[in-house]
């Protein structure tokens, strides 16, 4: 493999009736391998995708919450007598293989196998032909989740794939949940271009974050406008900028602007699935008859299954505080393999796209091969861009999570009442805690989800930066992580980092050196 995968598992290897082949594609915490029947089964094809889930190597919580996300997306799949537009799962295994450490009690997911996603199609042919034809059968995998009780909460088009005969499948479930009355709830973590305005701001409580089926309907609409003019309906040249944008629009700043290239035939179904609020916005089975009229195929969907929902349960989305950031960025559906950077201007992809693996994610701004965890690497590259002072890096982040906890989500010391990857107190905690610096009203308990931390430490430190006096010597950004463990008065006070926090401040420079690319500040 040309790559390091999260789960290496050797070509030939034996779990349950199947036998690896070859590599299909890694995320943070599993990896994708095609596999062979090696065994005759009633009810089983002769190949399929085997998801390695690397349960065997984490903390017992982590390892708790990746068993329950394989249990769930179990559960989802079974729940549907017959759902056409969703990947399917013939089984769950476990491997019992104390000779091979490495993967010794992986949870494996045996999934129907894909030929290829619909992020590959659009990266090797911008506007496909048959793009209107994949998005009927795409909201139609949505009606089929939403009539089942179920929101999917990352739809893009790594999270749909594309089987042999053409046709598309809704896949990636880790984030998907059920519905409780008019909500669900869902880890703290999505993709923002695909994400409505008001679950930017959303609060974020110990079961995650609320969540309604008019935000897959607000991800459908960015995927159409995608599919069928090559650009994102919201302008940026980056998905900062184009978060930005949504939020400017959804607050009624800004117009919504649709692309000239948009038929005209889809354009009002898009911008009813881009309304600036979730009540606007369409949903259903009206959805799916404009989308299909659209399309052109009324009359050749297949019927809708039968769904069955669990009355009188708890969400099967209830997720441990300390586990979100894992969960999310794991990216434990199938399509696990790439993040797309698409390399825009004004938002419009030039049709070459520079797919990156989830351990070489934001490899310009952070090193790869010096331990940072590919789980947090998208959470703490985006987080420094959204702050505008250039002193907050990517590099400083990581330097000051590596020191703060050594990556630790768990952390817990009761006896300085400091909690999570980046050390919080609880009462300083709940004033960076929202991305529109408006404080929570109680303050949080812990654990801490990364999810929440990271962000937070980010906004504090960019806060931070510009109070510091322009004339202290030293590296900035050594500065800044010596007053995010005091503050910024007793640093400018004391003309740099004062004598008691110089151990923890060389400790920062010497992982900021080793993080940081050659080439780059």
């Amino acid at each position: 493999m040309s790559e390091p995968y999260a789960v290496s598992v050797p070509k030939g290897y034996r779990v349950g009736s199947w036998e690896v082949r070859e590599p299909i594609a890694t995320g943070a915490f599993g990896s994708v391998y095609e596999a062979r029947r090696a065994e005759s089964r009633t009810g089983l094809p002769d190949t399929a995708a085997l998801k390695f889930l690397s349960t065997g190597t984490h903390t017992p919580r982590q390892l708790t919450h990746l068993r329950e996300l394989a249990e769930r997306e179990l559960e989802l799949l079974s729940r549907l007598r017959s759902a056409p537009r969703l990947i399917r799962l013939y089984e769950t295994l476990t491997v019992d293989d104390p000779a091979h450490p490495g993967i010794d009690g992986a949870t494996v997911l045996v999934l129907e196998k894909a030929e290829d996603s619909l992020a590959a199609l659009l990266s090797r042919t911008p506007r496909p032909a048959d793009g209107p034809g994949l998005l009927a059968q795409i909201c139609e995998g949505l009606t089929q989740l939403h009539q089942a009780g179920w929101v999917h909460g990352d739809l893009k088009p790594a999270n749909v794939l594309l089987m042999k005969d053409g046709s598309a499948r809704l896949a990636d479930f880790n984030m998907a949940a059920e519905m409780e009355g008019t909500h669900a709830y869902t880890p703290a973590f999505s993709t923002p271009d695909y994400t409505p305005p008001e679950l930017l701001w959303a609060e974020i409580g110990e079961r995650g974050r609320r969540i309604r089926p008019s935000a897959d309907i607000w991800a459908f609409g960015v995927l159409a406008h995608l599919v069928l003019t090559d650009s994102y309906p919201l302008p940026g040249g980056t998905s900062s900028a184009r978060r930005d944008a949504a939020v400017a629009y959804a607050r009624g700043t800004d117009e919504l602007r649709l692309s000239p290239q948009l038929p005209d035939t889809w354009r009002e179904i898009v911008r009813d699935c881009l309304a600036r609020t979730h009540q606007e916005r369409v949903t259903g089975e009206a959805l799916l008859r404009r989308v299909e009229a659209a399309a052109g195929t009324c009359g050749r969907r297949s019927r809708l299954p039968r769904l069955f929902a669990r009355r009188g349960r708890r969400s099967a989305l209830v997720l441990g505080a300390s586990a979100v950031a894992t969960v999310a960025v794991a990216a434990l559906g199938y399509g696990i393999s790439t993040w797309a950077d698409d390399n825009s201007q004004g938002g419009k992809r030039t049709g070459e796209t520079n797919n990156v693996t989830a351990t070489a994610y934001g490899a310009a701004d952070l090193r790869t091969d010096r331990g940072i965890p590919p789980a947090y690497r998208l959470l703490i590259v985006e987080t420094a861009h959204d702050c505008s002072h250039g002193d907050v890096t990517p590099s400083l982040l990581a330097a000051m999570l590596k020191v703060e906890s050594d990556f630790d989500p768990d952390l817990a010391d009761p006896a300085k009442n400091e909690y999570g990857i980046a050390r919080w107190t609880p009462s300083v905690l709940r004033w960076w805690m929202n991305a529109d610096g408006t404080p929570e009203e109680e303050v949080p308990q812990p654990p801490f989800p990364p999810a929440e931390s990271i962000p937070a430490m980010g906004r504090y430190l960019c806060w931070i930066s510009p109070r510091l006096d322009s004339g202290l010597k030293g590296d900035r950004r050594v500065l800044i992580a010596g007053a995010y463990r005091t503050s910024y008065k007793v640093v400018n006070d004391a003309g740099g980092v004062p004598p008691k926090y110089r151990p923890y401040a060389d400790r920062v420079a010497h992982y900021l050196k080793e993080y940081t690319p050659q080439g780059k500040k």
